[in-house]
């Protein structure tokens, strides 16, 4: 005998003819239905057994030739019973895990009160749970801030993504912004892609001040200093609010993400050279600037040999030296070596 589900998906309009016929005249005698119904033989015997593993049709105990047509209502109670059943007992045992893992809660949460500003997260598990809880909580707005120019993992991009689609559909606003080189890098390209079609905001800038994840302006999200994937979750409102102007005043200088050849990307790549070389002229060292600009380290030593070689320089002295008599650094805005 056929699943329900395979002879519902077979049923056709054969069906539907000797359904007709049955149910006026009450037999399944082929010979009678073939007549009535102006349907071969061979349709006729399958299309009785399709009904009768549908439950739309029964034989009679007595006769084989006599069957009912039964409405179609008590078909699909009959077939949906053991369906029913089945959820109702996977519902049990949801609420039996639920029950059984929801006593462990209040140890797991003794180590912070319930409004205690701030929580560290130290493992990825924990803190896509909690991205997750926060994503399901949003209403209104997301803000994020992803550095790295398109460094993040694959999978973490593709699960990203399923989140920012179910929070898109539900009219919430998504702006994110991106390293400039985030847009030569195809994953981020085409994530952007994506959820720009559905109404996310893209930008990208030279530098940025971090990694940032925040919800509504009520709990942001950011990484722990240890280089793991643990994070910190900031609820305390004033904090949450600073982090979301530094977001705002970064969004206000940045450049609309485009990932079309020769549109922007020609000033971008201008910017990235201009920005290299005053981190030169103050000091930092390659790993910092690499760092500063989402970039991979063999990159940016690319770059600066590039330049270098541009400036006709032997060292960063030189460098800076050469760029200030071009007029290629920006004296009052120049970046101090606090990092490297």
């Amino acid at each position: 005998m056929q699943s329900g589900a395979k002879v519902l998906s077979d049923l056709n309009d054969v069906d539907l003819d000797v359904y007709s016929w049955v149910l006026q005249h009450r037999t399944i005698a082929v010979d009678e239905v073939v007549v009535g119904t102006g349907r071969a033989p061979q349709e006729v015997r399958l299309s009785v057994e399709r009904l009768c593993g549908a439950q739309l049709l029964h034989r009679s105990p007595g006769d084989e030739t006599v069957a009912f047509a039964v409405a179609p209502d008590t078909a699909v109670s009959g077939l949906a019973a053991p369906l029913e059943e089945e959820i109702r007992e996977r519902q049990r045992e949801i609420s039996g895990i639920r029950e059984s893992l929801g006593r462990f809660m209040p140890h797991y949460l003794q180590r912070r009160s319930a409004g205690e500003a701030l929580e560290v997260l130290e493992n990825v598990e924990d803190v896509r749970g909690a991205l997750n809880r926060a994503s399901d909580r949003c209403r209104h707005e997301v803000l994020t801030c992803q550095p790295g120019g398109g460094s993040r993992a694959p999978e973490a991009m593709e699960e990203a993504l399923k989140r920012d689609e179910v929070m898109l559909r539900r009219d919430i606003s998504i702006r994110s912004l991106y390293h400039h080189t985030a847009r030569f890098n195809g994953p981020s390209q085409a994530y952007v892609a994506a959820a720009s079609a559905l109404g996310a905001q893209y930008r990208t800038a030279h530098e940025l001040f971090g990694r940032l994840i925040a919800f509504d302006r009520e709990v942001a999200f950011i990484p722990v200093l240890d280089g793991s994937w643990g994070a910190v979750v900031i609820r305390e409102p004033a904090t949450v609010a600073y982090l979301c102007e530094i977001f705002e005043q970064t969004w206000d200088h940045a450049t609309p993400f485009s990932n079309a050849v020769g549109q922007g990307l020609e000033e971008v790549a201008r910017e990235i050279h201009e920005t290299i070389i005053r981190l030169l002229a103050a000091g930092l060292k390659d790993e910092a600037i690499a760092r500063r600009l989402g970039m991979s380290l063999r990159t940016a030593r690319r770059h600066i040999a590039d330049i270098m070689e541009e400036l006709g320089a032997g060292s960063r002295f030189q460098a800076g030296v050469a760029a200030a008599a071009r007029g290629l650094l920006d004296v009052p805005g120049l970046t101090s070596p606090t990092e490297g």
